[in-house]
């Protein structure tokens, strides 16, 4: 077995585990900070929209010795606006101005002929109007507004409303955050991003189903026992599903990441960008929020219920009793195996621990 694949038995089984839930105030802050900060990238700096969403003239040109500095110059000398300028595989340039209309676009063709040394009639000018591009936005509006509420009305009914609560904190805190990243970086928006955007909603939302579907599981029937909180059992699902996060996502993002730093960095391919950052960016967010935030937003509200706070307060003063006559909880109760399915760990303890023997002397579900 290899060693991750060993790490995530131990850590299924409870034998190391990290305590997420405890240090969830550490995330929730870091979380916060992201947060504002793409807010105010995008409030300062906004969003580079492209010509689909603003309207304008796209020109494509043949073969061509000019530079992409080259074209630049030219374009924006002969339209008055600033250009984009791409290359392509056949070594012809693609044009992209804004607000440029049917009158103004001949004119400009005529002097990037000029300019490029390019035959006139071998550019393709291409006019797109921003009610087009406005349209392709109100449809992605209401498409995320019914995705938003279809997935809580879902994990209501399959999980409970908790749960569904956390995973739209957890979608927004995704979305917030690439949305925030473009800004920053001052990539290009078109069509292709907001599809990258609610692709990432999917993958998002099904790390994050993963972990509540092995915490549902862990917890039913855990207020017939005196061991362990809700938090400490979230936290051993945090654990037990930490490799599979891991794994699914560094393979998720490894072909993106191909996309956006080969074949938009390396190559050359600007188009790329468009959908390849919204996917490489979410794809990182969503595995991070579905560990970092949503389990440990569950636990927060669950431990509120007057049920979760008695049975936490029978347990710690348990624990406060076992402590004073300097035995361990563990020692006082096993875990009550027909509750939770199998002994569950500390989970706020990091690194090896024995496990107690099964059976242990004793009848199953009977305590000593």
């Amino acid at each position: 077995m290899s060693r991750l694949g060993s790490l995530g038995a131990r850590l299924y089984r409870g034998e190391v585990g990290y305590d997420f839930i405890g240090k969830r105030k550490i995330w929730y802050g870091i979380s916060v900070l992201i947060t504002i900060t793409a807010v105010v990238a995008v409030a300062v700096g906004g969003l580079n929209m492209g010509i689909e969403f603003k309207g304008g003239a796209v020109f494509t040109t043949p073969s061509t010795s000019a530079t992409v500095a080259q074209a630049e110059e030219a374009a924006t000398t002969a339209s008055g606006h600033q250009a984009i300028v791409q290359k392509l595989g056949n070594g012809g340039l693609r044009i992209q101005i804004t607000e440029v209309d049917l009158a103004k676009s001949d004119a400009i063709k005529a002097e990037l002929s000029k300019d490029l040394k390019v035959p006139e009639e071998k550019i393709n000018a291409d006019l797109v109007g921003p009610s087009w591009g406005e349209q392709i936005a109100n449809k992605a509006w209401t498409g995320l507004g019914v995705f938003m509420i279809l997935v809580v009305i879902y994990l209501a009914i399959a999980f409970e409303w908790r749960m569904a609560i956390a995973a739209l904190v957890a979608l927004i805190h995704d979305i917030t955050i690439t949305v925030g990243i473009y800004a920053l970086v001052g990539f290009e928006v078109t069509p292709g991003t907001v599809i990258g955007l609610l692709t990432i909603l999917g993958y998002s939302l099904y790390d994050t189903v993963v972990v509540f579907d092995s915490l549902k599981e862990s917890t039913k029937g855990i207020t017939k026992q005196t061991r362990w909180t809700y938090s400490e059992i979230a936290n051993r699902s945090i654990n037990g599903t930490l490799v599979r996060s891991i794994n699914t996502t560094v393979v998720a993002l490894l072909p993106v990441a191909g996309l956006l730093f080969i074949g938009g960095g390396v190559l050359g391919a600007g188009m790329l960008n468009d959908i390849s950052l919204s996917l490489f960016v979410g794809l990182a967010a969503g595995a991070y929020s579905s560990i970092f935030i949503a389990t440990p937003l569950v636990a927060d509200l669950k431990e509120r219920e007057p049920q979760m706070k008695a049975l936490k307060k029978r347990i710690l003063a348990k624990r406060a009793s076992a402590a004073a006559k300097g035995e361990s909880a563990e020692d006082e109760q096993s875990y009550e195996d027909d509750v939770i399915g199998e002994p569950a760990p500390a989970a706020a303890v990091v690194g090896q621990r024995q496990q107690p023997p099964r059976g242990h002397g004793r009848t199953p579900g009977k305590r000593r």
